[in-house]
């Protein structure tokens, strides 16, 4: 389950409630989705293949059809990134760069752990810490970064208005 970090004290929102409270407070989204229903070893696959990639876009079909219904994606898609990914630290530093998007930034974390850190509609700026089972949508506009936690390692969905407005403005 996520945890909210504020980065001006330190300070945690760790009871449910409270987090899912104060994202919808800032109007992003989270959902809580589960995993149990993926096959244990597709789940912690780092390197997947086309195919693996597939098996856990369709695990997830009813929820991806859902969020995209009310939301409007047109498409999802796998993304990998462990200390097997070819030249993570160099994709990292993109990924740490404050930005934002013309469109929301839709993440599903299957496995591992994410950092979205996202500047709040007050000028403050909170972690939101994501594991497995987690879904966050970041809105059009809402200055972040992404980074990995300790364990490096995340598998996630992402989802899509148009690939144009997932591209990053520095």
């Amino acid at each position: 389950m996520a945890k909210v970090r504020f980065h001006d004290n330190n300070e945690y929102l760790e009871d449910q409630t409270a987090v899912e409270d104060f994202l919808a407070s800032q109007e992003v989204i989270y959902e809580h989705w589960g995993v149990n229903r993926l096959d244990a070893e597709l789940r912690s696959n780092y390197s997947p293949s086309e195919e693996d990639k597939q098996q856990i876009l369709d695990a997830f079909k009813p929820e991806i059809t859902a969020i995209s219904d009310r939301r409007g994606y047109k498409t999802a898609d796998v993304i990998v990134l462990s200390d097997l990914t070819p030249q993570l630290d160099e994709k990292l530093k993109n990924f740490v760069k404050e930005h934002h998007h013309t469109d929301d930034e839709v993440r599903f974390c299957v496995d591992g752990h994410g950092i979205f850190a996202i500047k709040g509609k007050d000028g403050r700026y909170f972690d939101v810490q994501l594991s497995a089972g987690d879904l966050i949508s970041v809105p059009p506009s809402y200055r972040h970064y992404f980074t990995l936690m300790d364990d490096r390692k995340i598998i996630a969905i992402r989802l899509f208005v148009t690939p144009a407005g997932w591209e990053a403005i520095y």
